[in-house]
């Protein structure tokens, strides 16, 4: 079967956020857009059938997946990841954040301590404030171009503040690192210890690299089997992000009636009915097309190491374990993030994201997402090469 991703497909007029945003905005109006975590490419033939299909029924009435759909879901972790689930694990929310702030207000209380990894998924900030929590950092150690977990750091702050939740990001949005099973196992002994319950975010996993394989949390940790919730999606997987449904699996009981509490008084019990089905068919016939694009976002990433080699030395990629972003160390050009943030959006017309978004730590850096074609990540690279050398 052949996927041919380098077909442009012109977003625009779509209501797209990635895309249409970009005059509602102000910016340029040739500006390239290559921040949001969605990807350029439509999603698998067997996901566009059953939508189809599904559309020609013509009623989209309260829906409830039944076996099937948790059968297909499980399949899918249990051949990939060799992790086995139960049905009864499974609570399905319209996407991982709206499940991270659930569970946030669902299993802490006002002005609890809550531990991120930094720099970090920016939604992570707000679901704690906004919330009413107590925000503690830890900051990653970014050593010889390569991030590590302080684990010192992490129980210091544990033990004296008093963490009582860690969301913990895996793989880990943006500096692309996929935590060993070794470095999971660390944290869970860090977390059972001081009683702390770990809400892992997932969404990514799909995009760990071979040579860096992802373990999904509770297989490094089954002891904390009690006090773990782990979310899932199919949206980055198979560019599903808009049909808003997401796989949240929680193994102790009372955890997950808790949440379940929280998810009704949040009146989100109801899901997408055309969401639903399209999880279910790309979990059941999507893996051909996601080796494709696998394999497609690695010449992406090839393309990008050696332009930045042979022709934009002045910035560093930050080598990946996995995703499809790019983590661009942006700090031999000496510019502040403000005047780093102008090159980008002004004088190369690019939208990135400014790495001080993600933390304090991501001032100098800017993260990049390469699910687009090869055509478009070629004149985003040449943009920013006139920018940087003009």
């Amino acid at each position: 079967m052949e996927f041919d991703f380098d077909r442009e497909i012109d977003r625009r007029g779509t209501d797209s956020v990635k895309w249409d945003l970009v005059q509602r905005l102000g910016k340029r109006g040739d500006t390239l857009p290559l921040w949001v975590a969605d990807m350029d490419f439509p999603s698998p033939q067997c996901v566009i059938d059953a939508l189809q299909r599904r559309a020609a029924h013509g009623i989209f009435g309260y829906s409830a997946p039944g076996e099937d759909y948790y059968e297909a879901v499980a399949a899918w972790f249990r051949e990939r990841f060799g992790w086995e689930t139960q049905p009864e694990w499974l609570v399905r929310t319209p996407g991982v954040v709206f499940a991270i702030s659930a569970a946030v207000r669902a299993l802490t209380e006002p002005g609890d301590a809550v531990l991120v990894l930094t720099p970090v998924y920016y939604p992570f900030y707000r679901a704690i404030r906004s919330n009413g929590r107590a925000l503690v950092e830890s900051e990653l150690l970014y050593r010889d171009g390569r991030y590590e977990i302080d684990f010192a750091d992490v129980e210091r702050k544990v033990r004296d503040r008093k963490v009582k939740m860690c969301i913990l990001c895996s793989p880990h949005n943006p500096v692309c690192r996929v935590w060993t099973r070794e470095e999971l196992r660390t944290l869970g002994d860090i977390c059972g210890r001081y009683g702390v319950t770990v809400v892992s975010d997932e969404i990514h996993c799909d995009f760990a690299f071979p040579e860096h394989p992802h373990t999904m949390f509770p297989m490094a940790c089954p002891e904390l089997a009690d006090r773990t919730v782990v979310c899932t999606a199919p949206s980055k997987t198979f560019n599903l992000a808009g049909l808003q449904t997401s796989n949240i699996w929680i193994p102790d009981g009372g955890l997950r009636r808790k949440l379940r509490d929280e998810i009704e008084r949040a009146g989100g019990g109801e899901l997408n009915a055309m969401g639903l089905t399209a999880a279910k068919a790309a979990y059941e016939g999507g893996g051909p097309w996601l080796e494709a694009c696998r394999a497609y976002l690695r010449g992406n990433l090839d393309y990008l190491r050696v332009f930045l080699r042979e022709t934009l030395p002045e910035i560093r990629l930050v080598e990946p374990d996995g995703t499809y972003f790019a983590w661009l160390d942006c700090s031999a050009l000496g510019l502040d993030p403000r005047a780093l943030d102008a090159l980008v959006s002004e004088r190369a017309g690019l939208w990135l994201d400014a790495g001080e978004m993600f933390g304090e730590g991501g001032a100098q850096f800017q993260r990049m997402v390469l699910a687009c074609t090869r055509r478009t990540l070629a004149e985003a690279l040449r943009r920013l090469e006139r920018a940087v050398h003009a």
